[in-house]
């Protein structure tokens, strides 16, 4: 990923933030039937690895072997900012359109896991996460189903980590721009109800 200066996000914070906000992840891998991307939710096991899983009838298993390289990319909010959000362009005139977003590379190499606790520990810790981010205390949680429900459930699935290997990540949120075009940007973000975008300036 071309990352510019002053784009660059290296704060550890904001970056483990994107990834627990926006979980859902795009995986790409280059396999022997080409490029394939698969989107599901991912989440922080530690510094170092991440956790997943698919449906077993995914072929990602099949296509990505056990130790493969993949690329995860995790997306935050975007937003289109006008060249008439900038003050000064109607100054000079010498202002462009642009887009501002934010984005996580992870790359890392994948491990796959079958047996039954690591799928329950995998699974569990997904829907702990979530639920708490949703329901808070009054959250849904794994024992509230059938046991036999749940282990038949969970037969169709199958858990993998990936071990991180190197973490590229992007705010491009016109920090770049002189202070009176960015604060109007922020203003315009503001009316577009775009405040989520903001918090990371």
């Amino acid at each position: 990923m071309y990352i510019p200066h002053d784009f660059q996000e290296v704060r550890t914070e904001e970056i483990a933030n994107l990834i627990k906000n926006y979980p859902l992840a795009c995986i790409v891998a280059n396999t022997a039937k080409g490029l394939i991307a698969t989107h599901v939710p991912l989440i922080m096991k530690s510094n170092h690895v991440l956790v997943g899983h698919i449906a077993m009838v995914n072929d990602m298993k099949t296509l990505v072997s056990d130790a493969e390289e993949v690329l995860c990319i995790f997306k935050g909010e975007d937003a289109y900012i006008s060249a008439n959000d900038y003050p000064s362009k109607f100054e000079d005139h010498k202002k462009v359109p642009t887009w501002n977003y934010q984005v996580v590379h992870i790359y890392g190499n994948i491990s796959y896991f079958t047996d039954t606790k690591s799928k329950l520990a995998a699974i569990g810790m997904l829907t702990k996460i979530s639920e708490q981010q949703v329901n808070g205390d009054s959250g849904w949680k794994m024992s509230d189903a059938p046991r036999e429900y749940l282990m038949e459930q969970l037969n169709h699935l199958i858990v993998f980590e990936i071990n991180i290997s190197k973490i590229q990540a992007q705010s491009k949120l016109s920090q770049n721009r002189e202070q009176k075009d960015f604060d109007s940007v922020v203003k315009n973000l503001q009316n577009r109800d775009k405040k989520i975008l903001l918090k990371a300036c």
